[in-house]
C-alpha cells in the first residue's frame, strides 16, 4: 500500500513492469499509480500515484504523491492500466475548522504517545524504514491529502490493507482523523502491559 508523502521502494523485475516504468518515463510524468490487488477486479478502486527518479538500478525509489480513484480498468502489454481522478480533501472553515484543528492536535498527540510507548526494537524497525514521525502541520488543510504525519502513521500502524484502503479513499480529514484515533485506541488497549 502506498500513501502520499511516504517512501515506497520497489523491486522491479518483471518485464511487463519494467516496460511500464520505461513508458511512464517516456511520457515525462515520472509517475505511475499503485493499487492493492482485488480478486474480482484485478486491483482496488483507490490508490496512490508514485513518483520516481530513475538511476538505472532494479530497485526504484518512489514516494507517494497524490491519491486517486479508479474510474475504469484496462490492460496494456500485461500490466494493468486505468483512467483515474485525483482525490482532494474537502476544506472546512469557521467553527468546523476550529473543531478540526482541535481533533488534529489531539490525534497527533495520541499518535506521538503511542509511538513513544513502543518497545525499542519496534521503534528501530519503524524508524529505519519510514523515518521519524513528521511534525505537526500548522495548517492541516494545506495539502490536498492532509498532513504528512497521518500518512506516516497509517503506514506504520498494524492495519490490514482493506482498512488502510478505506482510510486512503476518505476525502474528509475529520473522518480520517477519527478513523486513525479509533485504531490508536484499539492498538493501545490491545498491547500487553
Amino acid at each position: 500500500m502506498a500513501f502520499p508523502t511516504i517512501p515506497c521502494p520497489l523491486h522491479i523485475f518483471e518485464p511487463r513492469y519494467r516496460l511500464m516504468i520505461r513508458r511512464s518515463m517516456e511520457t515525462g510524468t515520472k509517475q505511475f499509480g499503485m493499487c492493492i490487488a482485488d480478486e474480482l477486479k484485478g486491483f482496488a478502486n483507490y490508490g496512490c500515484m508514485l513518483q520516481f527518479f530513475p538511476d538505472g538500478r532494479s530497485v526504484v525509489d518512489t514516494i507517494g504523491v497524490s491519491r486517486f480513484k479508479v474510474l475504469s480498468h484496462g490492460q496494456r502489454d500485461g500490466y494493468h492500466t486505468a483512467k483515474i481522478e485525483y482525490l482532494e480533501d474537502k476544506k472546512v472553515e469557521g467553527e468546523e475548522l476550529a473543531e478540526l484543528l482541535k481533533l488534529h492536535d489531539s490525534v497527533y498527540d495520541q499518535a506521538n504517545s503511542w509511538f513513544t510507548s513502543l518497545k525499542d526494537n519496534m521503534k528501530s524497525q519503524i524508524l529505519s524504514h519510514f523515518g521519524h514521525l513528521p511534525s505537526k502541520d500548522p495548517d492541516p488543510q494545506a495539502s490536498p491529502s492532509g498532513p504528512a504525519w497521518s500518512w506516516w502513521l497509517l503506514a506504520v500502524l498494524p492495519l490490514e490493507n482493506r482498512a488502510q484502503l478505506t482510510i486512503l479513499a476518505m476525502t474528509s480529514l475529520k473522518d480520517r482523523l477519527i478513523a486513525i484515533r479509533r485504531v490508536l485506541i484499539f492498538v493501545t488497549r490491545k498491547r500487553p502491559r
